[in-house]
């Protein structure tokens, strides 16, 4: 989803005011059998479900990268991305349920290779047994097991929350500390993990480099790394460090409901304008419109308790473990 391939021997090409396209060459050739494009049109999110613009069928195109962008063009293109998807996701959060800063990093440490939704149906049994950090290291593995299997991978996941439940109780006092070099150190807590918890329990900056998060920045062209660490420290040089916990979650949000990993409903982005990765998905936007997820397509969300300003926005809470 993103800047739409246009060429042919005359410039008939409409620009858009969000669009700030980069250039390609393209050879006489080739240009010669380029079709254009209409614009997408903006996403509008209002309602339950958001109400996509009628436009004129997209066909799918092939879009080169901007190589000859230059820095000062991507940080700006990078914000403005940004600034569009704040507008698109003004309620977005992160998505597993919590009411502490042990309960997300539990959550968090839960939420690896498995979906939110299945973690929030989970936790709730958990917590209520296990409240505390000390309960929880002293439980009885079975019996937690028992409680985390939908979670998959129980048996890991049960050794890793047990492991930094007991380096809680032994090595903080019983409390989640609010120091990167700390958490990184509990069992199964990378900087992912602490990111997450830094940004949405103690509101410290930092930047979730999820699969969502990867995928998206890498189809935005905004690095061409792949480790998790690199991806980090390249997108965080586009962005003032204040802007990097929004930043995560508007990333995530999009990635999640609309620029999804085998099919991008491309035709119903808000920034396709901005993207170079736009036609890789449906272009058509009333078939695009059927591809978006959760409240975009008037779903329900993965929070079994969700904040009230994603209510607000017709947004529905998840059902709980069990229940049709």
């Amino acid at each position: 989803m993103g800047e739409q391939g246009s060429g042919g021997s005359k410039k008939t090409a409409k620009t858009t005011k969000k669009a700030a396209p980069a250039k390609k060459a393209v050879s006489a050739k080739k240009a010669a059998s380029a079709k254009k494009v209409a614009p997408a049109k903006k996403v509008v999110a209002t309602g339950k479900a958001v109400a996509v613009k009628k436009a004129a069928p997209a066909k799918k195109v092939a879009v080169k990268p901007p190589r000859d962008e230059s820095r000062t063009a991507l940080v700006r293109r990078a914000r403005r991305i940004n600034r569009e998807l704040a507008e698109v996701f003004p309620y977005a959060h992160p998505e597993l349920d919590f009411e502490n800063p042990f309960q997300l990093l539990v959550a968090t440490v839960l939420s690896a290779q498995t979906t939110d939704l299945r973690v929030n149906q989970t936790t709730p049994a958990l917590f209520a047994k296990y409240p505390t950090p000390e309960e929880l290291a002293a439980a009885n593995p079975e019996e937690v097991e028992e409680i985390l299997r939908p979670c998959g991978f129980f048996r890991m996941k049960t050794k890793s929350v047990m492991g930094l439940s007991k380096a809680l109780a032994e090595d903080f006092g019983g409390e989640v500390p609010g120091r990167l070099e700390d958490l990184v150190k509990l069992p199964g807590v990378g900087r992912k993990t602490a990111f997450v918890v830094l940004g949405n329990a103690f509101g410290r900056p930092g930047i979730t480099v999820d699969t969502h998060f990867q995928r998206l920045v890498r189809r935005w062209q905004w690095t061409d790394e792949s480790d998790p660490d690199r991806i980090e420290a390249a997108v965080g040089a586009l962005f003032p460090k204040s802007e990097w916990t929004d930043l995560s979650h508007h990333v995530i949000w999009h990635g999640r409901r609309i620029c999804h990993a085998r099919k991008p409903a491309c035709g119903a982005c808000p920034i396709a304008p901005l993207c170079p990765a736009y036609g890789e998905g449906e272009t058509d936007p009333e078939k695009a419109k059927k591809l978006l997820k959760y409240e975009k397509g008037g779903f329900p969300g993965q929070r079994l308790k969700p904040p009230q300003a994603y209510l607000d926005a017709g947004g529905r809470p998840a059902p709980p473990l069990g229940a049709a």
